[in-house]
């Protein structure tokens, strides 16, 4: 009798040892399996994002499920957040996902670099009208601009209204038009 328990005993634990070794060993365990399709899933969601012009997340689901990936909206709202994907105008005026510049996430020690990150391309004309400046961008760029403009503390410049495309700008009585272009010029880019 004892023995039938010792061996009952001994199959039990050698039964839970085989069992705690194979789990210990086997690399694909639940937890693996997930990081994977989810780390797969945000590389295939960034080769979307970055190959075309998407601007719903319909649009972004139904991508996602021709390459074979089912999930939910929300989901895909976690994904976005934690990519910091965004949403930018393009050239036709609709707005579609981009994915973030990495440099604008590094952080810079010398503020020159800071003012070259901040510089956005976008200009197209300015006109001038007595002490007013319309300044012409492309779709989106305007309040960018307008803000880099109103930030540099340009000492001919009151003040700037911007619109999508456009900028509203106050010049002061006694300031010469290449004076506020030449100082313009070190804001935005593309100026001159």
């Amino acid at each position: 009798m004892l023995f039938i328990e010792f061996s009952y005993v001994l199959f039990f634990f050698m039964h839970k040892y085989y069992y705690l070794c194979r789990r210990l060993t086997h690399k694909y365990t639940p937890r693996t399996i997930y990081m994977k399709v989810k780390k797969s899933r945000l590389e295939t969601l960034r080769m979307i994002i970055s190959s075309r012009e998407l601007g719903s997340q319909e649009e972004l689901l139904a991508a996602l499920h021709r390459e074979g990936f089912k999930l939910t909206q929300a989901t895909l709202s976690r994904d976005l957040k934690q990519l910091k994907v965004a949403k930018a105008a393009t050239m036709s005026g609709n707005y579609v996902y981009v994915l973030p510049n990495i440099t604008m996430y590094k952080r810079v020690s010398s503020p020159a670099q800071v003012k070259e990150m901040m510089q956005v391309p976008g200009f197209l004309s300015i006109a001038f009208s007595g002490n007013m400046a319309v300044i012409r961008t492309k779709p989106g760029y305007a309040s960018s601009i307008a803000y880099n403009i109103d930030n540099s503390e340009i000492p001919y410049i009151l003040g700037t209204i911007a619109g999508d495309d456009t900028i509203f700008m106050v010049i002061k009585d006694d300031s010469d038009e290449h004076e506020v272009v030449s100082a313009l010029s070190k804001v935005v880019p593309n100026m001159i």
